[in-house]
């Protein structure tokens, strides 16, 4: 059976289709993140519109993430039920409502609502539902296919904050968010068009039926317990960034085309991660990658730290975007390694509910303790332990090995 699986697997990583699943999550989730992560570039504007601190304003990017890893196990079991078109098309149509949604809004709680619960909901119905898709395509190719498709996330970080401030200067920011939900309901309905079920997942039979662990079993296992503890430890670490380094470049009087391009050169070096990371960890070890990677990613924070101006905020942005970019791109691959394809988008959703509270409590945390002490160096160093923590779990994942099924 193992033979028969692994000829299978050699066959489907040469069909062609697989490469448009791989391309039409790439769309998916560099919408789906640059929706995201765009709220950079709308930070100041909801600050001004609605006389709003830094914490209160953070709790929109983070109510939004927690959302969308919350239910991303939802979105995941769904997929699993019927589907990744179905369910990432309901998921971008979500987005564009809670886009328009916020253009309308009169007050900060209505753009809670709006931003983050709806854009947070339909962002779990496309994110986890696509990512998976890929992997169950693949044997041989899997961290090479989950780095291209996942590099999404990092173009769509790259360009889409960037083209959002560029619209805000010649036009009110309702208007540029009702274009940016235009784009999501017409590219994203194309791309999730697109995506299918890998026929080891629709079919039956010898050599054809999905193997692996369920749900529950996965849940079971000590290599899942401590990949969820390592997701959840850096959680705050990925999330913080994305929120707050913007309005650090502020502070030190840099321009606002610089600060917000920052999250762009995130964007920029989770690119590069991605695609190198996969090809890298296919010949390292994708689990021992993982560990190398953690540990990189709170090193990162010491140039934040010691920044007094552009330079090192650049090597920062690109540096914590190689290491963050790396990460997110192995996680499914290592889903998929360890316990199968049987569930994967379930696994792989249950798995990203780790970083909900990160996502939810980093940036308003971090923004109440800029408020309070009028600096970000106490929030560095609490991300740089949790660093180390989530470098340790990771390890102890990696010495568990692979679940058996």
């Amino acid at each position: 059976m193992a033979n028969t699986f692994e000829k299978y697997g050699d066959r489907m990583k040469e069909t062609p289709y697989a490469w448009v699943v791989v391309w039409a999550t790439f769309v998916c989730l560099a919408l789906i993140f640059g929706v995201s992560y765009s709220f950079a570039a709308f930070f100041e504007s909801f600050a001004t519109e609605f006389s709003a601190q830094r914490a209160d304003v953070s709790w929109i990017f983070g109510l939004s993430g927690f959302v969308y890893f919350v239910l991303g196990a939802g979105g995941g079991m769904l997929a699993d039920r019927f589907g990744p078109r179905i369910v990432c098309s309901a998921g971008m149509m979500f987005i564009a409502l809670g886009l328009l949604a916020t253009s309308w809004a009169s007050s900060l709680l209505a753009v809670y609502v709006s931003y983050g619960l709806l854009v947070g909901f339909g962002i779990a119905l496309v994110y986890t539902p696509s990512i998976a898709s890929v992997q169950p395509w693949f044997t041989t190719r899997r961290g090479l296919a989950g780095g291209i498709a996942s590099s999404g996330v990092g173009a769509g970080t790259l360009l889409v904050p960037v083209l959002v401030a560029m619209a805000i200067g010649p036009m009110p920011w309702r208007e540029a968010m009702q274009l940016l939900a235009l784009a999501v309901l017409v590219l994203g309905l194309l791309a999730a068009g697109l995506l299918k079920r890998a026929p080891s997942n629709t079919s039956s039979g010898a050599g054809g039926s999905a193997t692996g662990l369920s749900l529950r079993e996965t849940l079971r296992s000590p290599t899942f317990r401590w990949l969820y503890l390592a997701t959840v430890l850096a959680s705050p670490v990925m999330f913080i960034p994305f929120a707050h380094v913007s309005a650090s470049a502020r502070d030190l009087g840099l321009g606002e085309a610089f600060a917000v391009g920052l999250v762009g050169l995130i964007g920029v070096g989770s690119l590069v991660g991605r695609f190198a990371i996969g090809v890298v960890a296919d010949r390292l070890g994708r689990a021992q990658t993982l560990v190398l990677m953690q540990l990189s990613m709170g090193a990162s924070y010491l140039l934040w730290g010691a920044a007094g101006g552009q330079a090192l905020l650049l090597v920062f942005a690109l540096w914590f975007g190689l290491s963050y970019g790396s990460i997110v791109s192995l996680l499914p691959a290592i889903c998929m390694d360890y316990f199968g394809g049987r569930s994967v988008a379930s696994v792989v959703g249950t798995l990203y509910s780790g970083a909900a509270l990160g996502n939810l409590l980093g940036p308003v945390l971090a923004g109440a303790a800029f408020d309070f002490s009028g600096h970000y160096l106490g929030v560095m160093a609490v991300c740089g332990v949790l660093s180390l923590m989530a470098t340790w779990a990771s390890r102890q994942m990696k010495r568990c090995g692979q679940a058996r099924y």
